[in-house]
């Protein structure tokens, strides 16, 4: 008797061993699963910069289109400046969920410091912006009459960000660093953890500050606080007085400000906290539902 179950111990081994898969063919479905994140991570990565790309083209088209001031077509820096963040809350409403829709360098170096993306990835939010800016600009170029690009109220081409006559450069410089400083800690308030559960109206809040921003110093330099902003009609129209002072302001004031805000005012929340906050939401929720 004790042989046949020898027998039986042998034949159901035999058989376990037969139906397990060599260890060749896991490694090879476990490289291909490895291929496939990849290519899936590479993929998202694309449509994050396309799409970053297309919104600072879309900033650059629809913002500087209704800058436009000729003798047929009336605007004033009141327009100008609602109608910037207008386009920004459309910009961020858009491709926020897809990119974040930076649509500037200066907040990129902001999420850069405040760990949110790679050094690679804001490299590439850089191109793609300065890129978009081109394309924006060009395109507005392309569809609208000379006379509405150059005109006695812009002779050196509509939307090109200049100082004051009034101010000297350093002037100039210290107003765009501290409109800059504004809206880097607003960006810097929204990515507060405290303020997860907040983000159903950042696009009205950034574009009534970009519009609130842009009323205070838009006579003054243009409120540009943003180099990819500057750098476009710039080069379209090959205009370059005191253009440094678009790109050391707004990139200087985004690393001091996010800097500071991020050792002296983020905050990260311990679980009872969070789950506070969750609760919370889910009682905002359920009272809205009812």
């Amino acid at each position: 008797m004790p042989v046949p179950q020898q027998q039986s111990a042998v034949s159901v081994q035999q058989i376990k061993m037969g139906s397990e898969e060599p260890p060749s063919g896991k490694q090879t479905r476990r490289s291909q699963s490895n291929c496939w994140l990849l290519q899936r991570r590479q993929l998202d990565n694309i449509s994050t910069v396309l799409a970053e790309m297309i919104a600072t083209a879309m900033l650059m088209f629809l913002g500087c289109m209704g800058c436009v001031q000729n003798s047929v077509f009336t605007n004033s820096d009141f327009q100008s400046a609602l109608n910037f963040g207008f386009v920004v809350l459309i910009c961020i409403q858009c491709f926020g969920c897809v990119c974040g829709a930076h649509l500037n360098p200066a907040v990129t170096l902001a999420t850069y410091v405040y760990n949110m993306i790679s050094l690679p990835m804001a490299l590439a939010y850089f191109v793609a912006q300065m890129v978009g800016a081109f394309i924006g600009y060009g395109l507005l170029k392309a569809v609208l009459p000379e006379s509405a690009i150059y005109s006695t109220e812009n002779p050196n081409g509509v939307c090109l960000t200049s100082l004051n006559s009034t101010l000297t450069p350093w002037q100039g410089l210290a107003v765009e660093f501290l409109i800059t400083c504004v809206l880097i800690s607003i960006c810097c308030g929204v990515w507060d953890p405290r303020n997860a559960t907040k983000q159903d109206s950042v696009p009205v809040r950034f574009g009534l500050a970009i519009a609130c921003l842009s009323l205070t110093a838009g006579q003054l330099t243009g409120a540009s606080m943003n180099p990819a902003r500057s750098f476009a009609p710039a080069i379209w129209n090959g205009a370059w007085d005191d253009h440094w002072i678009y790109w050391v302001g707004p990139m200087a004031a985004a690393l001091v400000t996010s800097v500071i805000y991020k050792h002296a005012f983020r905050r990260e929340l311990d679980e009872s906290e969070a789950d506070e906050t969750t609760m919370s939401t889910k009682r905002t929720s359920e009272a809205d539902l009812a």
